[in-house]
């Protein structure tokens, strides 16, 4: 999905209120016309994430990085693993285990410092509070476990640290309601943002319950045509695929692998795109999502 007109109007002001503090006001304004350029060469071409990718790496010419990430990454690990034992045991209490399982995936998907300046751990904490009064659609949720039922390979995309605890104990109950699925897991090819890359997998004990692949990029997102190959041929043969994530959605949304998309919707633009609040959960496969926007 190629970049619009507000997602990079939304790159250049993050990057101008980034920098703002700085004092020397040549150098900002040298930074800002080398990510102008790159916005008017390439705004209308690629994705928002590709983008942002290549911001970063302007950014890293000019200024040291702003907030530590692998710091991030590892408290909210951390966090979400406190959290764990609880919440699995309400998982298996619930009426509909992977429907739980879904709300808990969704909420998780707060924790994002690309789309959001913040992440407020008072909002995560009542999103994992009030996640098993969210709505699952009745009919999305019939039909993933339709495909379940004779699927015979499953591949997961991650999206940010902290959540990918939720994702792992997705991941184990499918493993227990589906033995014969082989499920394997894609995270980030290396350090983007708080994304969860195969360090994080590691830390949360995603490597010890199924095969994990790195993708190959830094991108927060997913582009088929800038992942490794290995990635690639395991999404092009998957029987189901789910992908978690604005990111994700924003780079294989129109790609025709009919992925199930689970995400909060959390930037203006996602919120107009789907006619939701702030914070609501979207989980669909590709050919059932409902854009109301076409922003």
């Amino acid at each position: 999905m190629k970049a619009n007109a507000t997602c990079i109007a939304c790159l250049l002001n993050k990057q101008e209120k980034n920098i703002r503090p700085f004092q020397d006001e040549k150098k900002k304004s040298d930074y800002l016309h080398e990510v102008l350029k790159l916005l008017y060469e390439h705004g209308q071409s690629h994705s928002s994430p590709w983008l942002f990718m290549k911001i970063e790496e302007i950014y890293s010419k000019y200024y040291e990085p702003v907030m530590d990430y692998p710091a991030i990454k590892h408290k909210y690990n951390q966090f979400m693993l406190s959290k764990e034992p609880v919440i699995e045991a309400n998982i298996r209490k619930a009426d509909d285990i992977i429907a739980s399982c879904i709300q808990y995936v969704c909420a998780g998907n707060y924790i994002d410092f690309g789309a959001m300046s913040k992440v407020d751990d008072s909002i995560l904490d009542q999103m994992l509070c009030k996640a098993q009064s969210e709505t699952v659609p009745a009919d999305q949720l019939s039909l993933f476990k339709s495909e379940l039922a004779p699927a015979k390979t499953l591949v997961y995309l991650t999206d940010n640290c902290g959540e990918i605890v939720m994702d792992k104990l997705f991941i184990k109950i499918l493993k227990e309601e589906y033995p014969d699925l082989a499920i394997t897991v894609i995270v980030r090819g290396g350090l983007a943002l708080n994304d969860a890359t195969m360090e994080d997998a590691d830390e949360v004990g995603l490597t010890n319950l199924v095969p994990c692949i790195g993708n190959g990029s830094k991108l927060t997102g997913t582009d088929l045509c800038g992942i490794n190959e290995e990635s690639r041929n395991a999404l092009m043969n998957a029987d189901i695929i789910i992908s978690k994530g604005q990111g994700n959605f924003e780079g294989l949304y129109g790609e025709g692998l009919q992925p199930y998309f689970l995400f909060l919707c959390k930037c203006e633009l996602f919120v107009r795109r789907f006619g939701l609040k702030q914070f609501s959960s979207v989980f669909a496969r590709e050919d059932h999502i409902h854009i109301v926007s076409g922003e």
